[in-house]
């Protein structure tokens, strides 16, 4: 990479930075970022989903949970709170990250879930609704 102005080194004008991990906003940062937490979240033996390389599988016994990656999201789900809770305290240690709680809209999908009936639902209403305004469609039926 070319010096940044107001570093270039008086005689050394013709020299280039040699960076030790990508900048943020490059082309090349998010592919950066990807290959670690792959990495780093393979070491913790999740498997990565054969058809959707941002989905990730975790199995211990009889627990099962999943870790959905967007960007620098993560939707994580499961059928065991305790397993959860070890995967949210490791990632944790790993990256700096921010637990925002049960996840209930994310990607244009409303999550719903009734714990009493054990149902889980999923909607995109709202971004339908949104494009059908967006096309000038909003009361076509």
């Amino acid at each position: 990479m070319d010096q940044p102005e107001g570093f270039t080194a008086v005689g050394e004008e013709q020299k280039v930075c040699h960076l030790q991990r990508s900048i943020y906003g490059l082309k090349q940062a998010s592919r950066s970022w990807n290959t670690h937490f792959d990495k780093v979240i393979r070491g913790y033996d999740f498997i990565k989903n054969d058809y959707d390389p941002c989905i990730y599988k975790k199995i211990s016994g009889s627990s099962v949970a999943y870790l959905v990656l967007y960007v620098d999201d993560i939707l994580l789900i499961g059928n065991d709170v305790k397993m959860l809770g070890d995967i949210k305290a490791w990632l944790s240690t790993q990256f700096s990250m921010k637990d925002m709680g049960e996840a209930s809209y994310i990607l244009g999908i409303k999550i719903y879930r009734d714990r009493s009936r054990r149902m889980l639902g999923l909607t995109q209403s709202s971004y339908i609704e949104k494009v059908l305004k967006r096309f000038k469609m909003k009361d076509s039926k």
